[in-house]
Parts: structure tokens; sequence; C-alpha cells
């Protein structure tokens, strides 16, 4: 295949810069329609979603054989079906129970919970960073180390 590497031509420069900037634009008044949760951090769906809305505004950007219209339909079709999901799984323990995961406690009154750390494939060393950021110089000083639903960690210290 021969195809260019710098140059195309101007029609392909102006359509991306036309559907780039109607894609774009579609997409925030959808994500501004759905409201704050659809671009939350607070589950693997939710991340999952983040991508996938990327990876959809990309490709209607450089492949030119897909249309503006169906492009925007995607980009809104995803962002209705994480706002159905997240509605159902507030309103159905059972939705929630699939959705969303439980936080895990890996530290506890400055001691490791090893079993913890396995199963949720989270070194010591990431935990000891964790600590550092919250101004903890040791494990004894943590009241409380959590593994979020988000996969951030929370650190709870000793009461001086």
């Amino acid at each position: 295949m021969n195809e260019p590497m710098l140059f195309d031509s101007w029609t392909g420069l102006w359509r991306v810069l036309f559907v780039g900037t109607a894609a774009y634009a579609s997409l925030v008044l959808v994500l501004r329609a759905s409201g704050k949760r659809t671009l939350s951090k607070m589950n693997a769906f939710d991340l999952v979603v983040t991508v996938a809305l990327g990876s959809t505004l990309a490709t209607v950007l450089l492949n030119r054989s897909v249309p503006l219209a169906e492009g925007v339909l995607a980009l809104a079709l995803l962002v209705f079906l994480q706002y159905a999901l997240t509605w159902l799984a507030v309103r159905s323990p059972a939705v929630e129970n699939i959705v969303k995961s439980e936080p895990t406690l890996l530290v506890r009154n400055g001691a490791w919970l090893d079993g913890a750390l396995r199963r949720q494939r989270v070194t010591r060393e990431e935990v000891e960073a964790a600590l550092r950021e919250h101004g903890l110089a040791d494990i004894s000083g943590a009241a409380a180390v959590v593994l979020e639903t988000d996969g951030s960690l929370s650190v709870i210290g000793k009461a001086a």
C-alpha cells in the first residue's frame, strides 16, 4: 500500500476540522445532558465507558468511512447505556452487585492483611507509597488502608 505519510489532501484536513469540531461539540452536549456521573471514576464500568468514548471520538475524527451522524449516535448510545446502567444500579441491589465492587481493607491497626493484599493483587510497596502520600512514615501510623472501588488507596491515620 502506498498511502501518504504527511499529507493526503486539503479535503481530508477540512473534514477533520469540521467533523472533529461537530463531534466534540456533540459529545460535550450529550455529556452535559447526562450529568456528572457519566465520566466519574467510581468503578471499572465507568472507566470502560470513558475509554470507549475516546476511542469512538477518535474513530469519527480519523476514519472517513464513519459519517458524523453515525459517530454522534454511537457517542450518544454509549452515554445512554452508561446512564441506564447507573440508573438501574441505584435502584436494584442485584444490578449494583454486578456493576460495583466492594472496598477492601488492606491494613488494620498497623498490621498487614496479607490475604486481602494477595486477592486484590496489591503490593506492600504500593500501600507504602500511599502511606507516604498521606504523610505517614510507615504502616504503624495507619489505622486502616482501604482499596476503594475505583482502585485508589484511602489511608486513615491513627488518632494521636
